[in-house]
């Protein structure tokens, strides 16, 4: 892409993500981003031919980051043995979610626009990619800890499921609320702080600190 098409294209999405901010994902007009951007249609289409296109393209590149950053975390953490998983879980924790912080607050707009846009559907199914890579990582841990002779009480996968989903979505209240960085950096980790302590609890195991 030449340096003349790259700059149309960020003209293209920083107008975008103004419409959508303001108006929602139903409520933006792609006419008037089209305007705003000063193209016309056609030009605009060759970037952007839908409007959920354009959408994806200011939400979609965000959230992968964030999934990479979990996944790599994981990948890292399932290659410790059992009774080092168990030492390591809450530093790893905090690290993982002191690194997701750090993008969502370098890319904040990004993460407002996928949190006010409710009606495109994204910030659910990003919850929900979330919630199934966290409780994967249970089980496998669970499994591990079997494995070595851990007697781990059974959860319930529905409880699993409530207990993350909760998790996630109290994580973007420090956008919802527009909360400084160091004080949401304080009360994630408090956050994860405290879903720690109740998984010590269901599972009769106890994570160092």
């Amino acid at each position: 892409m030449s340096v003349k098409a790259e700059k149309t294209r960020e003209k293209i999405l920083d107008t975008a993500l103004r419409h959508f901010l303001k108006d929602g994902f139903s409520g933006a007009s792609l006419r008037n981003i089209v305007k705003n951007a000063g193209l016309t249609t056609g030009a605009f289409y060759k970037y952007y031919p839908t409007k959920e296109m354009l959408f994806d393209a200011l939400t979609d590149p965000y959230m992968e980051h964030i999934y990479q950053i979990y996944d790599q975390i994981v990948e890292a953490f399932e290659k410790l043995s059992a009774s080092d998983q168990t030492r390591n879980m809450s530093d790893t924790s905090s690290d993982g979610m002191e690194q997701m912080v750090d993008y969502i607050y370098d890319h904040y707009d990004n993460f407002r626009l996928l949190l006010k846009c409710g009606d495109s559907g994204k910030f659910e199914l990003f919850i929900h990619n979330m919630v199934e890579r966290e409780m994967k990582s249970s089980r496998k841990y669970m499994e591990k800890m079997k494995e070595t002779g851990v007697k781990i009480p059974v959860v319930e996968e529905s409880l699993m499921h409530m207990i993350y989903t909760g998790f996630f979505s109290s994580v973007f209240q420090i956008i919802e609320h527009d909360i400084d960085k160091e004080t949401a950096k304080k009360n994630v980790n408090q956050l994860r702080e405290f879903q720690t302590g109740g998984w010590e609890r269901l599972w009769n195991i106890e994570f160092p600190v």
